[in-house]
């Protein structure tokens, strides 16, 4: 198998670090507001709503940025989303973290995708997705196509064709050891294996 189609799966205790939601559970109950430089469309009967020009939508800590975002509503009522950014001026997506008051992720692509139904989200073309803590990157993941899976917490990241933003085709997984796994003082040796002392001889 060719290195360029391989697929890696990082289970998100591994990625992301263990005992927190990947994102903010309560931005889902917070309304969605979308605005855009252009004028954009609303079509009731399709149930869409197109913007162009600088497109934002926010909902809660979540923040979705693109040229270009479409939003439809299905008939179950759950939503789907893509944004699509330009050359140069990938579609970018950002929201804070459940836990840490200082950690949010955030993920960039030519093209993100969101399926509320599914749960996803899918970052297609030169995708990066961070992990930041106080403002720092403290893991990454960059790969051609990186998918989210909100209800399996597993991340899907492929490989693709050679670019000049990834000059070997590969994925590429980057993880910052836990600070208190890095400082933690070594373990104490069991006294079976210390050194034996010799008694004195007697006298």
């Amino acid at each position: 198998m060719l290195l360029s189609r391989l697929s890696l799966c990082c289970l998100l205790p591994l990625a992301f670090g263990p005992g927190a939601a990947w994102a903010a559970k309560a931005d889902r109950s917070q309304p969605i507001v979308m605005e855009a430089d252009r004028p954009g469309t609303l079509d009731y009967q399709r149930q869409v709503l197109v913007f162009n020009g600088n497109a934002v939508i926010t909902q809660g800590t979540m923040v979705l940025r693109a040229d270009r975002i479409e939003m439809r509503e299905m008939a179950d009522g759950y939503r789907a989303a893509s944004a699509i950014g330009l050359p140069g001026k990938p579609a970018t997506w950002r929201q804070k973290r459940d836990g840490p008051a200082d950690e949010v992720v955030e993920g960039s692509a030519e093209r993100i995708e969101f399926d509320g139904k599914a749960d996803t989200l899918r970052f297609i073309g030169n995708g990066a997705v961070r992990r930041l803590r106080g403002g720092n990157v403290v893991d990454e993941i960059n790969g051609a196509t990186i998918v989210w899976d909100n209800l399996a917490e597993v991340f899907k990241v492929e490989g693709g064709a050679v670019t000049p933003a990834n000059p070997s085709g590969r994925v590429r997984v980057t993880l910052t050891p836990r600070a208190e796994a890095a400082s933690a003082p070594p373990a104490p040796v069991p006294a079976a294996l210390q050194p034996s002392r010799t008694l004195p001889s007697p006298r």
